[in-house]
């Protein structure tokens, strides 16, 4: 089967009606179908056959599909598992917005997918360092083992929220969201 075929076979396997909500996939457990030449690169742009998806409907379809098992991608449906590849992140936090201030506050995320996410407990924020240029890569956990890498300008917008903060006995600089509070750097 061609990987054309194998993506309109997806589609159609998707369940019909409107649903509130993710799609459970973390609920379904297909046979392994084979790796098909999709892949979303680390600025949340989807290819198809190394031609990026210009439709948003069929990204944001295709990403209600995608699990993460692992360090692997995959897109699944009822009765398909078929793999994929991700630079980084399968989603981009592109926009923030915040509500109340100091411990009280809470930052709400909305992925270039139109995911919308409140960092806090069960979605919490974590930020690692490039080791080749030591710049920060913030994350948002988005659902099931899936993350939104939270791009360049979201950063400076929690970068000016940062406030000192001490944990385990030393300061850090960070983010407060739904009453926890997420370590950025050490102060």
């Amino acid at each position: 089967m061609s990987d054309s075929d194998k993506a309109g076979t997806l589609l159609g396997q998707i369940p019909a009606g409107v649903r509130k909500g993710p799609l459970p996939v973390h609920l379904w457990n297909p046979d392994f179908c084979g790796d098909i030449d999709m892949r979303i690169a680390r600025d949340g742009t989807w290819f198809y056959m190394g031609t990026p998806i210009g439709r948003k409907a069929m990204v944001r379809l295709f990403s209600g599909i995608i699990r993460r098992d692992g360090d692997d991608y995959f897109l699944v449906t009822p009765v398909e598992k078929v793999g994929i590849r991700v630079d980084d992140a399968p989603f981009i936090a592109t926009s923030l917005v915040v509500s109340g201030s100091g411990a009280a506050q809470v930052l709400h995320f909305t992925t270039q997918v139109e995911d919308e996410v409140q960092a806090g407990p069960e979605h919490p924020l974590r930020f690692v360092s490039d080791p080749h240029s030591g710049e920060p890569s913030p994350y948002v956990h988005v659902r099931a083992n899936l993350e939104a890498l939270i791009h360049r300008n979201v950063f400076y917008q929690l970068a000016e929220l940062a406030v000192p903060h001490d944990v385990g006995g030393v300061s850090w600089l960070g983010v407060w969201s739904a009453g926890v509070f997420f370590p950025i750097c050490r102060a």
